[in-house]
């Protein structure tokens, strides 16, 4: 609570929360991005280092692009203690991208006349975003560079403006052949349609970032695939009476303080908890460092008390959040009945901030209700399953080519 008394998440009934549908692509964005991607297309690295130096990414002397040597460099002048986090995160990352992999297998199946086949083929070369804004992301660089070349990606190339030493090094870790020092539109435009002589198109580019960038990638969706076109951050606590309070504000906070558009929700199960969760809102927040950005950010939140499993489900589904935590008794019944969700975390302990920082899965993740129709990023998402068709016997054809030769002439294709 408030020193008002008033809750620091406003409060909704349950018919209050409606579903998430929101446009990922800001209007006013998507007309800038698209003349930055236009200019990049047309006007190569000149227009690319022109609104790389007005949008600040690139300062007097910069590179425009870092080697392997460069990123080796940045990694060899780490702290051992920083050199050593990079190495056990993105190795957690590695050995989760490697099981994924190992899920997925070639296909050979018997047809009439011979064989239908299918086998997984990586994207040849990938773009990497990772923002660079107020504080650096070497978390985003790995949770990409790493994926992308675990799939087995040919090359892989970051993007990253005002890299710092800890992003060059991420790079380095995840086995990056490149960086760009250059970020929002103006680097996916690079990233989509090359630069000559700096950098090749890309097949594929993914990672989080701003309004500029959603609609960057959104325009070049035609022309080269993306993970996804994410929006402000998101993460929904459910919580039941056993729940620790404390726990459940803490996860809340570091959802918050992403960013002041993240959105923090509460499903309590009960008035108390609702309370309880409020009161440790207000204790914590009133301490935190980043309280600024967090107090903006829970204005976009809002708390509900749903009174059964039932209305539960409904509501998470109703959201379907980027993040879903379930935290207390319920979170095991829980867990088999929630369907939309970009990630689930089971149990308090498994705090949010755990997939955000590599224990295993990734923190790229849908968000503004496209959990629906989409998971988050993954080794799925840059290989192709390519399909193949061999016939050895054309006596064993008879019946399917009948069925073809007769479904041709029913569209006109004698």
């Amino acid at each position: 609570m408030t020193r008002s008394g008033q809750p620091i998440l406003r409060v909704l009934r349950p018919e209050q929360v409606l579903a998430r549908r929101g446009a990922a692509v800001d209007p006013q964005a998507l007309r800038e991005a698209s003349e930055i991607v236009e200019d990049v297309r047309r006007g190569g690295e000149g227009a690319l280092r022109g609104h790389a130096k007005r949008l600040g990414d690139l300062l007097p002397g910069q590179q425009l692009v870092l080697d392997r040597s460069d990123l080796a460099a940045a990694f060899n002048g780490l702290p051992a203690e920083q050199a050593r986090l990079l190495n056990r995160v993105a190795g957690r990352i590695r050995a989760f991208a490697e099981a994924q992999m190992k899920a997925l297998a070639p296909l050979r199946f018997p047809v009439a006349g011979g064989w239908a086949s299918h086998r997984l083929a990586p994207v040849a070369r990938a773009g990497c975003y990772a923002p660079g804004g107020r504080f650096p992301l070497p978390s985003s660089v790995l949770m990409t560079a790493v994926t992308a070349r675990t799939a087995g990606v040919g090359e892989v190339i970051v993007a990253s403006p005002r890299p710092a030493q800890i992003t060059l090094a991420a790079a380095h870790v995840a086995d990056a052949d490149s960086l760009l020092t250059v970020g929002g539109a103006q680097a996916i435009a690079a990233l989509a349609v090359g630069i000559h002589d700096v950098i090749l198109p890309c097949d594929m580019i993914v990672g989080p970032g701003n309004r500029w960038v959603t609609a960057a990638k959104y325009i070049v969706s035609a022309e080269v695939g993306i993970d996804m076109l994410a929006g402000p951050s998101e993460l929904v606590v459910v919580a039941d009476a056993a729940a620790d309070p404390g726990t459940v504000a803490a996860d809340l906070l570091a959802q918050a303080e992403h960013d002041p558009d993240a959105i923090a929700i509460l499903i309590a199960m009960d008035e108390e908890t609702l309370e309880a969760v409020s009161a440790a809102l207000a204790e914590q927040l009133a301490g935190l460092p980043t309280r600024e950005t967090v107090s903006l950010a829970l204005r976009n939140g809002f708390a509900v008390v749903a009174r059964s499993i039932e209305d539960v489900v409904e509501l998470c589904d109703r959201v379907a959040p980027e993040h879903l935590q379930l935290a207390g008794n319920a979170s095991r019944r829980l867990e088999g009945q929630v369907s939309h969700y970009g990630a689930l975390f089971i149990g308090e302990s498994a705090a949010e901030v755990l997939g955000d920082y590599g224990a295993g899965p990734n923190h790229v993740l849908p968000t503004g209700g496209t959990a629906r129709s989409r998971a988050g990023l993954s080794v799925y998402d840059f290989l192709r399953v390519q399909t193949h068709l061999e016939v050895g016997d054309r006596d064993a054809l008879d019946a399917v080519a009948a069925d073809a030769a007769a479904l041709a002439r029913l569209e006109g294709l004698e």
